[in-house]
């Protein structure tokens, strides 16, 4: 009976995190939010972009303000997650067939040691991952460290436009990613 209060009140915690992502200024934005846990922000109801910047896995750092006009896939993946081994070649072949029209892809790893995460990264994704073993960078995107896998997509102006918090398959994330990188920005 205790997990099953733990558990409603995680998923209450959720879903009202879910929505601070989509608010802008004080001013309440609602998102679509189904059945199933996708949380879909309309343009309109986006929130100014997160802060992202860390540590890759492999070396050197990343900002993602310097991927501005380019959308960016994030993904929050552990090696000791089985469905992050799951979805993995889904997200590399949405990465592989999104690159050429203004898409980036990013791998956050979270709560792992440095070499689990290398070997678990070597030959199943060829985009970068942060190495963020105290799950800052989930924090920035107010997505609970221990909802792994979660996939946030940003568009071309860095703000949140879906977020993911279980895995997904090539067919479920190419469509998202694709009408966001069809989007026109704002300010063009």
């Amino acid at each position: 009976m205790n997990a099953r209060r733990w558990t409603a009140g995680l998923l209450a915690t959720v879903a009202a995190v879910a929505l601070v992502g989509c608010t802008s200024k004080g001013q309440e934005k609602t998102c679509a939010t189904t059945t199933d846990g996708i949380i879909e922000c309309a343009p309109d109801q986006r929130s100014a972009p997160p802060k992202l910047a860390g540590e890759l896995l492999a070396g050197g750092t990343y900002d993602v303000s310097q991927a501005r006009g380019q959308v960016v896939v994030i993904n929050f993946w552990g090696s000791w997650c089985a469905p992050c081994r799951a979805e993995a070649d889904d997200l590399e072949a949405v990465y592989q067939a999104t690159k050429g029209s203004g898409v980036t892809f990013l791998g956050a790893n979270v709560q792992d040691e440095r070499d689990k995460a290398k070997a678990f990264e070597e030959g199943r994704v060829t985009y970068p991952s942060l190495f963020d073993p105290s799950s800052r960078t989930a924090l920035a995107l107010d997505i609970p460290p221990n909802f792994v896998p979660a996939t946030v997509v940003l568009d071309r102006e860095g703000r949140i436009a879906v977020v993911i918090r279980r895995a997904v398959t090539k067919d479920e994330l190419m469509p998202f990613v694709e009408r966001i990188a069809a989007e026109k920005p704002a300010s063009g």
